[in-house]
C-alpha cells in the first residue's frame, strides 16, 4: 500500500517512509491510496479478544508488510497500561457510555498512539542506521506522551513546543520535569496554533528538514491516526457491533481523533453519527453550520488541549469530501494561509454533514457537566471529556435509541482546579506521578520565530553530538 499527499505534489511513499516523514514535502498530509475493508465476521470476531490482538488485526493491512516485528511492537506498547482492558468502557446513563483512554503512562489518549509510534520509529531508524530529530507542537497532552515514549532513545532528539502559560500545571510538569538528555522542552510565547505553524514551517523548509533529519509525531503523522482507529472497533464491538450501529462523541481540537473514527467507518464499522465536540474555540462547529472555515481568536479555556483554531487533520477529511481533488485542497489551504479562511463547496459540505454533527459546549456547561457526572454516576471526568459528554447529550436527544460512546481523553487528575471547582474534590495523581510537584523543571522560553527556533535546535543538537562522542 502506498500513501499519497492531500496536496498531490509530493511522491507517494510506503508506510515506513510516511512514518518517518510525518508531513509531506508539499505541505500536505499522507493518506492511504485505499482503505482496507474488514468483514462483518472479522469485526464480530474482535469480541472478547485482547486489545493488542485487535490492534494487530486493524493496523496490519495499513503497514502492508513494510514493518518487521509489528506484533512485538504492539504487545510492548500496551503491556504497561494500568487497566487490563487498556481502554475500558463504562456506562454513564441510558445509551451513554464513556470510553476511558487515559490509562497510559501520561494519563491521556495520546499514549495509545505514541507508545506504538515510538517503537515503530525506533525499529525503522535502527534498520536504516539513521538518526531523527522529532519536533512536535502540543496543546498539552501530545508533548508529555511523546516524551514518555521517546525519552533516552539514542537515535532521537526530541523538541517539544507548548504555548507558554496555556496548559495546566500537571500537563506542563509532565513535560518539564523529565531529566533526559535527548528531550528539549520549549515554552513558546504564543498559542498552540503558533507552535503548530512553526513545526509546519520547519518541515516546509527543505534545507532545515534535511539538516535536522526532521520527523514528526503530531497527528499529522499517519501512524498516529491509524493507531487511534483501534479503540473505535473495540468499544463498538463491546456494545454489539457489527450487528447494531453506534455513535461516537469526540472532544476535538486538531481533528485527528475523530478522523480515526471516520476511518473505522470507512473500514466497515457500522457508525451512525460522529459528533464533533468543541469548546469555545469552535471553528469546526462554525464550519459545519455555515460552510465557512474561518480562523478566529484562540480563547483560553479549562479544556486547553482543545484551544485550537487550525485543525490540521480536517484537511484529510476535506480531501476525501472533495473526491480526492488535490488541486482543490491546495486552493483551500492557500486561501486559509492568505486570508484566514475559505468556503466549503456545497457538495463536499453536504457529504461532511451526512456523517458528522458538531456541538459547541461553553465554559459554564463544561463545569456543570463535570458536576452532573459526579452527582449522577459518581465518576470524575476531566474538562475535555465533559465537553464530549455535553455534546453527546445533545446528539442523544435526536437519536436516543443509538448507543453513544464518548471518548474520555484525559485523566481528571491532570486538571485538578477544574474538577475541584465543579465538585469540591481534588483528584489525586496516581502513584507514579505522586511527586510530580517536587520535581525540578527544565524548559526554555522562546519567541514565536522560526529562525530563532532553528538556531536553538542547532545549538542543542550540537551539544547532544558532543555528549555522545
Amino acid at each position: 500500500m502506498k500513501y499519497i499527499s492531500t496536496r498531490g505534489e509530493a511522491p507517494s511513499l510506503s508506510f515506513t517512509d510516511a512514518l518517518i516523514a510525518g508531513l509531506a514535502q508539499d505541505g500536505g498530509l499522507y493518506l492511504p491510496e485505499a482503505y482496507p475493508q474488514l468483514s462483518r465476521s472479522e469485526i464480530a470476531g474482535f469480541a472478547g479478544r485482547p486489545y493488542a490482538a485487535v490492534a494487530e488485526a486493524v493496523i496490519t493491512p495499513f503497514v502492508d508488510g513494510t514493518l518487521e516485528a509489528l506484533h512485538a511492537a504492539i504487545e510492548a506498547a500496551y503491556a504497561g497500561f494500568a487497566h487490563p482492558a487498556v481502554t475500558p468502557l463504562t456506562q454513564l446513563g441510558d445509551n451513554l457510555f464513556l470510553l476511558e483512554l487515559f490509562h497510559g503512562p501520561t494519563l491521556a489518549f495520546k499514549d495509545l498512539a505514541m507508545q506504538l509510534l515510538s517503537r515503530m520509529m525506533r525499529q525503522v531508524l535502527a534498520q536504516r542506521g539513521k538518526r531523527a530529530t522529532i519536533v512536535a507542537a502540543t496543546s498539552g497532552d501530545t508533548g508529555a506522551a511523546a516524551i514518555a515514549a521517546f525519552r533516552d532513545i539514542d537515535a532521537v532528539d526530541l523538541f517539544i513546543l507548548y504555548p507558554h502559560g496555556r496548559v495546566s500545571d500537571v500537563q506542563r510538569r509532565q513535560m518539564t520535569t523529565v531529566a533526559a538528555d535527548n528531550v528539549h522542552v520549549v515554552a513558546l510565547d504564543g498559542t498552540f496554533d503558533d507552535a503548530q505553524a512553526l513545526v509546519k514551517g520547519l518541515f516546509a523548509n527543505k534545507r532545515l528538514r534535511d539538516e535536522f533529519s526532521l520527523a514528526g509525531v503530531n497527528s499529522i503523522n499517519w501512524a498516529r491516526v491509524v493507531a487511534q482507529v483501534v479503540y473505535y472497533f473495540t468499544s463498538a464491538v463491546a456494545l454489539g457491533a457489527p450487528y447494531r450501529p453506534v455513535s461516537f462523541a469526540v472532544p476535538t481540537g486538531n481533528f485527528g481523533d475523530i478522523l480515526a473514527g471516520w476511518i473505522a467507518k470507512k473500514m466497515g464499522l457500522p457508525t451512525e453519527r460522529l459528533v464533533i465536540a468543541t469548546n469555545a474555540n469552535d471553528i469546526l462547529a462554525r464550519a459545519l453550520a455555515t460552510g465557512r472555515y474561518e480562523i478566529g481568536q484562540v480563547e483560553a479555556t479549562q479544556s486547553p488541549s482543545m484551544d485550537i483554531q487550525v485543525s490540521s487533520n480536517f484537511e484529510r477529511l476535506l480531501f476525501e469530501a472533495y473526491g480526492r481533488d488535490a488541486a482543490a485542497i491546495r486552493r483551500l489551504m492557500s486561501a486559509l494561509q492568505q486570508a484566514g479562511g475559505f468556503g466549503i463547496d456545497a457538495e463536499p459540505l453536504a457529504a461532511i454533514r451526512s456523517e458528522f454533527d458538531a456541538v459547541r459546549i461553553g465554559e459554564a456547561e463544561t463545569t456543570e457537566e463535570i458536576a452532573r457526572v459526579w452527582r449522577e454516576a459518581q465518576k470524575l471526568i476531566d474538562p475535555h471529556t465533559a465537553v464530549g459528554i455535553g455534546a453527546a447529550r445533545t446528539a442523544l436527544a435526536v437519536r436516543p435509541h443509538i448507543p453513544m460512546i464518548v471518548l474520555g481523553t484525559a485523566h481528571p487528575a491532570k486538571f485538578p482546579a477544574a474538577i475541584e471547582r465543579a465538585t469540591g474534590i481534588t483528584p489525586p495523581l496516581p502513584p507514579h506521578l505522586a511527586d510530580l510537584f517536587t520535581r525540578e523543571e527544565r524548559f526554555d522560553i522562546l519567541a514565536n520565530d522560526e529562525r530563532g527556533l532553528a538556531a536553538y535546535m542547532r545549538q542543542r543538537l550540537r551539544a547532544s553530538k558532543r555528549a555522545a562522542s
